[in-house]
């Protein structure tokens, strides 16, 4: 029998103020469950989420099923296509002040494709259930989910372009030299009915984007500004493109990213500096933004600096059940060839397998600089390193006191990077009704400044 649980009023509120979106739907008990399993099947097949059975809309309330045996039909329908502790879980929840039981489906990110009863396939996008048709758009699922891979994909090029090229020469004298191109590369499975396929294309060949443009490339771009969107009118220079085999490109986006970076100067409670973040963190970052990139999609990696921090967008969306919340937690490789192989060249760039993502917010936590942020889009995964550091405003500007004898408004914002004036102000308000700061009396109307209080604790 399926769990029932009581839960508070305080539940039950937050229940109905529920905001239905790309990991929440509240449906009446009316809806017949063939059309449910519609939504089960776009969570599943997207990133997961909640289905709440019983909740009305227009206006919202709790109405849900009289009794357990009400909701049999709802209950089988699903767990015949959707099997209980298969990523799958089904739970009654009930409040006293409320009329009937609540039906949560909570539904997990699959590694398959599933369908609903129709045997039509849905995909979770935002608050819709959209319905997958288009061969090429199951494919990409099947990608996204490994159930396939386009890195196992043939070039119709001459096998020569990895054969013969510099960099499968230097691969075998470093790493098998008693072993000879071809039959290395055909029982790497990289030549296929004597055609190069992707694998082998980006990691051996001389001019991967050659074969492959707009899907092998890496694009740089600096921007004079904190603001969210880089415009035309705050771009430094022209992108920076990099190409090369993905050995080249990891190697060359790092040490051209940090270069640019080192040119930025910000202001932080020791005065202004030189940007700093981590070596460590970049290059994880970057080597997992080429390695697991969806290299079905016409797109280059982008590679944006800005004043405050550095966005490396990756095509394609995270890979079968990864999502952003167990990234860390969770290991699944889109192109297995390609992170296997890449592994072998000498000082590989991925050299902990698997680890690469823990070693990067570990990095950014040893320099006190806030984790970074990992966002999943429509078409794209953005990873955002913030030069935020960890400590709150007001350790900030009391530490910027330990070295300065003013502060004002704006050298807050700069230093804690908070946009915003008022914000600002309220917190030096409350930090002089703390007495851990005074005005400084000589300072303008028009540009307050304020000192550390007499007696103020460092």
């Amino acid at each position: 029998m399926t769990e029932k649980v009581k839960i508070s009023n305080a539940e039950v509120e937050k229940l109905l103020s529920l905001e239905e979106g790309h990991f929440a739907d509240l449906k009446s008990t009316r809806i017949a469950p063939a059309k449910l399993t519609n939504t089960i099947s776009a969570f599943t097949n997207a990133d997961g989420g909640e289905l709440f059975i019983g909740i009305e809309d227009a206006p919202r309330a709790w109405i849900g099923f009289s009794n357990q045996e009400e909701a049999n039909g709802h209950v089988q329908a699903f767990e015949g296509l959707f099997p209980l502790g298969d990523g799958y879980n089904y739970t009654f929840l009930e409040n006293e002040e409320q009329k009937g039981l609540v039906l949560k489906v909570e539904i997990g990110k699959s590694r398959a494709i599933k369908a609903a009863s129709s045997r039509s396939i849905y995909l979770r996008r935002g608050a819709q259930n959209q319905l997958v048709t288009e061969p090429e758009a199951i494919e990409r699922l099947r990608r996204n989910k490994r159930l396939s891979s386009f890195e196992t994909e043939t070039i119709k090029v001459g096998i020569d372009v990895i054969e013969n090229s510099t960099h499968i020469i230097d691969f075998m004298l470093n790493v098998v030299p008693t072993a000879e191109p071809l039959p290395w590369l055909m029982k790497q499975q990289l030549i296929i009915n004597d055609l190069p396929n992707v694998a082998g294309v980006l990691l051996f060949a001389e001019e991967p984007q050659a074969l492959l443009p707009k899907q092998s490339g890496i694009k740089i771009y600096q921007y004079a500004t904190k603001d969210e969107e880089g415009s035309r009118e705050a771009l430094m220079f022209d992108p920076v493109s990099i190409e090369g085999n993905l050995y080249q490109l990891i190697d060359e986006t790092v040490k051209q990213t940090i270069s640019l970076i080192e040119a930025i100067r910000i202001m932080t409670p020791e005065g202004l500096k030189r940007v700093q973040y981590p070596m460590e963190a970049l290059h994880e970052i970057i080597t997992n933004a080429v390695l697991h990139r969806d290299y079905s999609i016409a797109d280059d990696i982008h590679v944006r600096i800005y004043d405050n921090r550095v966005e490396i967008q990756s095509p394609g969306t995270l890979p079968a059940h990864i999502t952003p919340a167990n990234i860390l937690s969770e290991r699944f490789a889109r192109n297995g060839v390609i992170v296997r192989l890449i592994n072998k060249f000498p000082n590989p760039p991925n050299k902990d397998v698997g680890e690469g993502l823990n070693t990067a917010f570990g990095a950014m936590r040893k320099m006190q600089l806030k984790d970074p942020v990992i966002a999943q889009h429509e078409n794209n995964v953005v990873v955002i390193l913030k030069h935020e550091l960890l400590g709150t405003p007001q350790e900030l500007i009391m530490k910027y006191l330990e070295t300065h004898e003013t502060i004002t408004n704006k050298v807050v914002r700069e230093t804690c990077n908070l946009p915003s004036e008022n914000a600002v102000k309220h917190i030096l308000k409350r930090m002089v009704e703390a007495g851990m700061l005074e005005v400084n009396k000589g300072a303008t109307v028009f540009q307050t400044s304020y000192r550390k209080a007499t007696g103020a604790k460092d």
